[in-house]
């Protein structure tokens, strides 16, 4: 009698692992990410801004979304563009923090994947250390260093670069404030000199950099973002950097300057919104909630927009050999 039990037992349970399994299957197959382009030979990865906020605004929203795009795209990892915890980061690695806005909210399947985080302004209100820390307890948050590189080599032997820099201790825009002590604490010549060697030694085909501060903006900050510009885009364009990604802004944005060789990306949209305008470098700028989506190839590096509501919003080509 046990043993028949036992044997009932178990076969339900097969039973409804295989229906729940067939259940999660039909969900992502029928609620795809409609137009967005899939494919299967680039490397993707996923961008997200601006988000910590215990689930409150878009957070849950875009969160759901980027697992759709992380199933669609079989994402390789996440980057995200900093202020990861809001208001005034996390004060340790024990924070409720941790759990409440990030492992409670992005714990759908496709987003434990490798997580490539950066420092916001509001990080460093906090203990921006212990989110370095937190990478010793958490097999998916990966931040060595307040600003650190990874490298990859496609299966054609495409080369790509990732830069992941800390921009407050480079904005000068932070030299009299109190709230950033720390970050001015960290100095600005060390990482300048090691963003600028990484640029200069490498071979890679393409170049990205990831970092908080935008260099423009079509947002909220429109005309205030020249302190750190004058610092990091004079190494960009020298180097032919492909492409920044930036957060800061509470938005979607894509801005391109006349004669630069650098395309201006502003994924912050991860969880509050503010307004944005048009410019005469606007390409793209919406206020909603969402992320970025990067797929690379050897030719071409593709950047698309999805909102909270799972619409692809915008998609833009770098293709090789037409930048200036």
């Amino acid at each position: 009698m046990l043993k028949t039990s036992f044997l009932f037992f178990s076969l339900l349970l097969s039973v409804t692992t295989l229906a729940n399994t067939v259940t999660n299957d039909n969900w992502y197959q029928h609620n795809q990410i409609d137009m967005l382009a899939v494919d299967e030979d680039a490397y993707h990865f996923l961008v997200l801004g601006d988000w910590g906020r215990n689930g409150h605004f878009y957070q849950r929203d875009v969160a759901k979304w980027m697992d759709m795009a992380s199933w669609q795209l079989d994402a390789e990892f996440i980057a995200t563009t900093g202020d990861n915890f809001y208001d005034n980061g996390v004060a340790s690695v024990s924070d409720p923090y941790w759990q409440s806005a990030f492992e409670e909210v992005y714990h759908y399947p496709h987003l434990f994947i490798d997580w490539f985080p950066t420092l916001g302004n509001h990080d460093y209100r906090g203990n921006w250390q212990a989110q370095i820390d937190y990478s010793q307890r958490s097999r998916r948050w990966e931040m060595p260093a307040p600003y650190y590189k990874k490298s990859v080599t496609l299966d054609d032997g495409t080369r790509l670069l990732l830069l992941f820099i800390d921009t407050s201790p480079l904005n000068p825009a932070y030299d009299n404030e109190a709230k950033y002590a720390a970050a001015r604490a960290q100095g600005q010549q060390q990482q300048l000199r090691w963003l600028e060697t990484s640029l200069a030694n490498t071979d890679a085909d393409w170049k990205v950099v990831i970092g908080h501060h935008p260099l423009y903006s079509s947002g909220k900050r429109y005309g205030k973002t020249s302190e750190i510009r004058d610092v990091l885009e004079p190494i960009f364009e020298k180097y032919r950097v492909d492409a920044y990604f930036a957060g800061h802004e509470h938005d979607m944005q894509h801005n391109r300057v006349a004669g630069k060789h650098v395309e201006h990306f502003i994924s912050g949209g991860g969880s509050e919104v503010r307004p944005v305008s048009s410019y005469d470098f606007t390409q793209f700028a919406r206020s909603t909630g969402g992320f970025a989506t990067v797929s690379v190839r050897k030719a071409t590096l593709d950047v698309q927009f999805v909102d909270h509501n799972g619409k692809k919003i915008y998609h833009y080509t770098i293709a090789k050999g037409n930048q200036p």
